[in-house]
């Protein structure tokens, strides 16, 4: 895990100063909210419907148990007791007071962490694989060329003020669990056949009102001239991104309007001038050093057979349950990559108590190496866990509410925070999810059902991933009715798919029984354990909404 240098703290610490100044000037009157909305964008607070809200940065997703705890003291301390985890692997506090913050920020700069570029337009915090350095067949560990970005990415005098946001998101495995082609930058670490590491780049995906899936700019880029290559997009961006229209402002639109060939035309354009000056190379020994930070940790010596594992397997059907659907092999022998659900019959989706993040730090201290993960599915990950060790793990995942064994499952959606919070939402999300969890809470059922992904958003902004759930769900308003658009089809992974919109919205009391028609369409029109993607692009949309709308 990397560790700030004596650069990143005292930059950290000197913008917690500055906000601190801001604040105050804010709260006495002597710059107005127009003016200090900028201000508070750049150190990741919002005004949200009842409240500002606070992000705060967890780079490529990765925290040690002391950082947990910090979270779990600024839920108790400066919150209402929670914290929600974010598809970003951020973390967002809901009702801090604005007069607070400051030293809020202050607390969190003690473990290394900060609230620094979570929201305007800047590149934002770079996200991962959440289970790099620990899943096998990976080409490298994601999250060191992450933190180079990271370094070269934050207060970069030529980017910090960009048409709009701008998203980076690595992965180093041929499963792409991290989305990759849904940002504006999506790199996929490579190996060619001499053996030597690369990054193809992707650029231009996003969702929003406009959903594009990113083409491939870079089929090949070298090590030491990423941050070269990764300058040049930025720098065609920044020169002909739109200013005029923050509809039309993103990457991706100016992906779509000039054409793929035509931007890698400009990129490579770009990148000769850059690289002819040899300033953005990328010296090895400076890869090497940040690539130490993340070496594996001392993993035993262990074989098979793993008695108590086994054992309990046998004796527990509650913990047969939860290992088949939350724990994944590790690329070590006798170890296991755990996933920790955030998504209880009838929760919110991605919400953690100042008491589980409490636990959670203890068990990653006990049985992860001090390591914990936050994915883009909106949960928690212990990526080094003995197999022998999974027993007593679950034990305590249990005391504390936290072994729901749906990874992957129909009740493990992802929800934005929707009108319940969000003033720019048209609906509600969090009841919807709610509602559809507790529908479907019987785990023989969702079993049945099988590797199926809920994503729902409030709004067109599309926080809650809606364009690329297997299906989606998109809250609309309707002369101030709450109605809910559907779709089929989408996919983040490696084969990335846009949902298709079924037909006419549902309202809120019609749209969890046409979830149910969808599933039970399905489960006639799958062969043997085919999952619904795959069932969804072998028939199409017809038999589904022939049944959706069949009494409409």
């Amino acid at each position: 895990m990397y560790r700030y240098d004596e650069f990143d703290h005292q930059m950290v610490q000197d913008r917690v100063e500055q906000f601190r100044d801001q604040v105050n000037r804010r709260i006495s009157g002597e710059i107005t909210e127009d003016a200090f909305k900028p201000l508070r964008l750049m150190n990741g607070v919002y005004l949200q419907l009842h409240a500002y809200m606070l992000r705060v940065a967890i780079p490529y997703g990765t925290l040690s148990g002391s950082q947990m705890r910090k979270l779990a003291h600024i839920a108790r301390e400066y919150d209402r007791g929670y914290g929600h985890f974010t598809t970003r692997q951020n973390i967002q506090y809901n009702w801090p007071s604005l007069d607070r913050i400051p030293d809020l920020l202050n607390e969190l700069a003690e473990v290394e962490m900060h609230a620094i570029q979570t929201s305007g337009n800047c590149i934002r915090n770079v996200t991962s694989d959440q289970y790099a350095g620990a899943i096998a067949n990976e080409v490298e560990d994601p999250r060191i060329i992450s933190e180079v970005i990271r370094q070269w990415s934050t207060f970069h005098p030529e980017f910090s003020f960009l048409p709009r946001k701008f998203k980076i998101a690595v992965t180093g495995h041929e499963n792409d669990r991290a989305a990759i082609r849904f940002h504006d930058i999506g790199i996929v670490i490579k190996q060619n056949d001499q053996g030597e590491v690369g990054y193809e780049v992707h650029v231009g995906g996003g969702l929003g009102r406009t959903p594009f899936i990113a083409k491939k700019i870079g089929d090949f880029v070298p090590a030491e001239k990423l941050l070269a290559y990764l300058e040049a997009v930025m720098r065609v961006y920044n020169m002909l991104g739109r200013r005029d229209n923050s509809y039309k402002a993103r990457i991706k639109i100016l992906v779509h309007e000039i054409g793929e060939a035509e931007m890698r035309r400009l990129v490579e354009e770009e990148f000769t001038k850059i690289d002819a000056r040899d300033v953005l190379s990328l010296p090895h020994a400076e890869l090497n050093r940040i690539a130490a930070y993340f070496a594996p940790p001392a993993f035993e010596v262990l074989s098979a057979p793993f008695e108590i594992f086994e054992a309990a397997k046998a004796s527990n059907s509650a913990f047969a349950d939860w290992v088949e659907n939350n724990v994944v092999e590790h690329r070590q022998e006798g170890y296991a990559i755990v996933n920790i659900s955030l998504k209880p019959i009838g929760g919110i989706p991605g919400d953690a108590t100042d008491v589980q993040m409490d636990a959670l730090a203890d068990m990653a201290a006990n049985y992860s190496f001090d390591e914990i993960r936050v994915t883009h599915q909106q949960n928690l990950v212990l990526p080094h866990v003995r197999q022998e060790d999974l027993p007593a793990l679950f034990v305590q995942l249990q005391e504390t509410e936290l072994a729901t064994p749906n990874i992957g499952l129909i009740s493990d959606q992802i929800a934005c925070p929707g009108l319940d919070y969000c003033n720019l939402a048209n609906a509600r999300s969090i009841p919807i999810a709610q509602e559809i969890s507790t529908r479907f809470e019987d785990l023989k059922q969702q079993s049945n059902i099988g590797d199926l992904s809920i994503k729902i958003s409030g709004c067109i902004n599309a926080c809650g991933h809606h364009h690329i759930g297997n299906i989606g769900i998109l809250g609309v308003d309707k002369k101030g009715t709450e109605f809910y658009q559907l779709s089929l089809g989408g996919s983040h992974d490696e084969n990335a798919a846009l949902g298709d919109i079924t037909g006419p919205a549902f309202t809120s009391e019609q749209v969890v029984g046409a979830v149910e028609n969808i599933v039970d369409s399905y489960l006639q029109l799958r062969t043997d354990d085919e999952p619904f993607i795959d069932t969804y692009r072998r028939v199409g949309m017809a038999p589904f909404k022939e049944r959706l709308y069949a009494n409409v």
